[in-house]
């Protein structure tokens, strides 16, 4: 059966600015960069210490018509789990980052801070809350 999810493919128009911004912003570790004849560049990254890594894969992504209106991001969304939203946002914003808000949002599942790749791609920070909700 299925084990575990270890590569995610994230569409980007220019392979090196992904990773100077997926490495040099981010904080993410390059974790392979090979090219065999006749074969697309396979270059990953990731949060250093996870086992999942991003494919930054070079094209241009298209939305899927059946998709719902209200994707406008194509349906990617990429959410990373922080224990310190608010620091990560300073540090993140003082590297460049643009984020949709002024400050981390606080909800009832925990804080966040939302910004997009310089390709488009959604990505979130969450600090979830430490108690979650009750269901029912």
């Amino acid at each position: 059966m299925i084990e575990k999810l270890t590569h995610v493919p994230i569409v980007v128009s220019d392979q090196e600015e992904a990773l100077r911004f997926y490495t040099g912003v981010l904080g993410f570790e390059k974790r392979a960069d090979y090219q065999q004849p006749g074969n697309p560049r396979w270059l990953t990254v990731a949060p250093k210490g996870t086992d999942i890594e991003l494919i930054l894969v070079e094209g241009e992504y298209k939305l899927d018509p059946r998709a719902p209106a209200a994707a406008d991001s194509g349906g990617n969304h990429w959410v990373f789990k922080t224990n310190d939203c608010r620091k990560d946002f300073e540090v993140l914003k003082a590297r460049g980052v643009k984020f949709k808000d002024s400050a981390p949002v606080e909800n009832w599942y925990g804080i966040a801070a939302y910004f997009t790749d310089p390709f488009g791609n959604h990505i979130s920070l969450l600090q979830p809350s430490p108690t979650p909700p009750r269901k029912g």
